[in-house]
């Protein structure tokens, strides 16, 4: 076992880095709360909102289908019903055949550089969206979106991880995430300007689909520019700070960075229940998500006009906001209780799917306020993909954990957007439907995750032993090896 251990320290680079580091320097730094709190700060001014940014122009370019459809965009390119679904869902396929050559890459390349490539190849393809292409063209161009984007959520659960504690990478999952919002109430005041921007050069659907574009490429190069790769290569730390941010992370039993692949955590991840829990968790998340490429149709069908349905829009994104934000902060203030915050406010999904499948069609304001309830359960899904990376120790467990579950998220976001079929509309109660019972069965996942999660706490409680958790951490053990690693709840 001792053997082990050493093998393990040894293997991990930031581990290496750190040791190099003068050593008489580490023995008198002394980490206390004060130390610890100013580099978190420093972090958090430098790469949140790099993150914040660059996560809310990828959902502003991947709305962009459903933004456009109320731009002419589904007229200008004759395109039926089932292309238009078929624009919709081939991002997902492009993402889910690269889930896995991502996380690689992310693990063997620096993961600022890498992400800034992939965010510049998007740009290219934005920029092509916006012409009148075939369809074999735009499937083309959403597809390699999608390729691109895989880089994106894995490469920032990894930052995250390596940067933050398991107490507060919640938190920071759910500030970038809600650039979602950010990014739909943008999107909407967009489409608001572009109806009224009137050119014989152009449609609306085009200067819209265009500007977004230029903004990917903007934020591609800030992100190339000032965004660290690792701890470090942290160019707003000092050395002395970046020794106090890797131990301030390793104190708490997350992982350093590591650059090597390790065969035997590859296969933990797939032999562990909490990956397929998680998955299961994500797939049926995903599968009501397609509304959002929807909505704006949906919206219109209920007697709204264009401009009205664009406008409607932003409170996308406000409900987004609102929600996610006073989500996590419930998670931060009560502690162990991201199951039952998610489970909570993903009750809101099920009660809209009834609510709309039941209410009159005459009770138009009754039917819109029930699909905007849709998304307050976005929140369930913040927490949960937070709650996998802080759960999972091991660089290449973590990593292949969190290609599995974004591997469900993509097949998820494939199936969604083949529901909605003409014979439904308009009342589309079939869908509905099967978003009620995907929510309900998320509700049931997070609270057995908890449960199962829980029960493995308290048998280790009863085995502990005294062991040094910073050390355990920089032998990039899987929480699995580390008998020492406690779950979050």
């Amino acid at each position: 076992m001792l053997s082990f251990l050493k093998k393990r320290l040894n293997r991990s680079p930031e581990y290496r880095r750190i040791s190099s580091q003068d050593q008489s320097q580490q023995e008198e730094l002394i980490i206390d709360d004060v130390s610890a709190n100013h580099v978190r700060r420093k972090i958090d001014r430098n790469i949140l909102p790099l993150m914040m940014s660059l996560y809310g122009v990828q959902y502003l370019d991947k709305a962009t289908l459903g933004r456009a459809a109320v731009l002419g965009f589904i007229e200008d390119n004759n395109l039926s019903a089932n292309q238009f679904n078929w624009l919709g869902a081939i991002i997902y396929l492009g993402y889910l055949l690269f889930a896995f050559p991502q996380n690689i890459a992310l693990q063997r390349a620096p993961v600022g550089k890498w992400i800034s490539l992939n965010v510049s190849v998007w740009g290219i393809a934005m920029v092509l969206q916006s012409m009148r292409l075939s369809f074999a063209g735009l499937l083309t161009c959403r597809f390699i979106l999608g390729v691109c984007e895989g880089s994106i959520t894995s490469g920032f659960l990894m930052v995250t991880s390596m940067f933050y504690t398991k107490n507060e990478q919640s938190s920071r999952v759910g500030y970038w995430f809600l650039m979602n919002g950010t990014a739909q109430i943008v999107s909407s005041l967009m489409g608001y300007g572009a109806l009224y921007f009137k050119s014989n050069l152009l449609a609306p659907w085009q200067w819209f689909t265009l500007i977004n574009g230029a903004l990917t490429f903007a934020t591609a190069l800030a992100f190339y520019l000032y965004f660290p790769d690792s701890i470090s290569t942290a160019h707003f730390l000092t050395e002395e700070e970046k020794i106090i941010a890797a131990k301030r992370v390793c104190e708490h039993e997350t992982n350093a960075e590591s650059k090597d692949w390790d065969p035997e955590q590859f296969k933990e991840a797939l032999r562990d229940p909490k990956t397929w829990l998680f998955a299961s968790f994500s797939l049926f998340n995903n599968i009501p998500t397609s509304i959002g490429v929807q909505l704006s149709l949906i919206v219109e069908s209920l007697g709204f006009t264009r401009l009205q349905t664009t406008l409607l829009g932003t409170l996308d994104g406000v409900i987004e906001i609102i929600t996610i934000y006073t989500g996590v902060k419930l998670v931060e203030y009560f502690g162990y209780s991201r199951a039952y915050v998610g489970a909570s406010y993903m009750v809101s999904d099920v009660l809209s799917a009834i609510l709309v499948t039941t209410l009159p069609w005459s009770n138009k304001i009754g039917l819109l306020i029930s699909i905007y309830l849709t998304d307050i359960g976005t929140t369930g899904y913040v927490l949960g993909l937070a709650w996998v990376t802080s759960s999972t120790a091991g660089h290449t467990k973590r990593s292949t954990t969190q290609a599995i579950m974004l591997s469900a998220y993509c097949v998820g976001n494939l199936i969604g957007p083949h529901m909605w079929q003409e014979k439904y509309k308009p009342r589309n109660r079939i869908p509905w439907f099967i978003i009620g019972m995907c929510y309900s069965c998320c509700i049931v996942l997070l609270l057995v995750i908890r449960r199962r999660l829980e029960r493995e706490n308290r048998r280790r409680d009863l085995l502990a032993e005294e062991a040094d958790n910073s050390v355990l951490a920089e032998m990039d053990l899987t929480d699995i090896q580390n008998q020492k690693f406690r779950y979050v709840l």
